[in-house]
């Protein structure tokens, strides 16, 4: 049976959409697999905001920087006498399954006297410390370290 030209059979008709279906299904995937490997960013802490810092001036009592910049992240005290607030925040990239990487870390330092009043104050970056690791979750065991093959056969000397 011959069509005129410009009407398909339904055997053609259902081949075009088929295909179409195809390439909407693949286009989907390829959506999804690229929103995969977007890199998640998060924020960690609390840094006041820049005109906050700003107002922060030395002479303050710690009541008034507490007023003016909420609760600090963690405080010390040096020497029994002067204290010190921190105010610290990191931001970390992490892309699908790999390790987060840290990219960005601000630390304000407040130090107080011995009458609890402003006397310096800095705000450190990523770049002016260095990272240390408190916890790696790893305990240091002595001795050497032996893969699993070598653990097997280790026995059996």
């Amino acid at each position: 049976m011959k069509h005129g030209p410009g009407k398909a059979s339904s055997r053609q008709r259902g081949a075009g959409a088929s295909r179409r279906h195809l390439l909407g299904l693949g286009a989907l995937l390829t959506a999804l697999a690229l929103a995969g490997c977007q890199p998640a960013v998060l924020h960690h802490g609390y840094l006041p905001r820049q005109g906050d810092i700003q107002q922060l001036h030395e002479g303050m009592s710690k009541a008034e920087v507490e007023a003016l910049l909420g609760s600090p992240s963690t405080t010390a005290t040096i020497d029994s006498i002067n204290d010190s607030y921190y105010y610290i925040s990191s931001t970390t990239k992490q892309v699908a399954f790999l390790k987060p990487q840290e990219v960005d870390r601000r630390v304000l330092a407040i130090r107080f006297n011995r009458n609890g009043l402003v006397k310096s104050f800095a705000l450190y970056g990523l770049k002016d410390g260095q990272v240390v690791n408190i916890s790696d979750r790893e305990t240091p065991a002595a001795g050497r370290e032996m893969g699993i093959i070598a653990s097997l056969f280790s026995r059996y000397k």
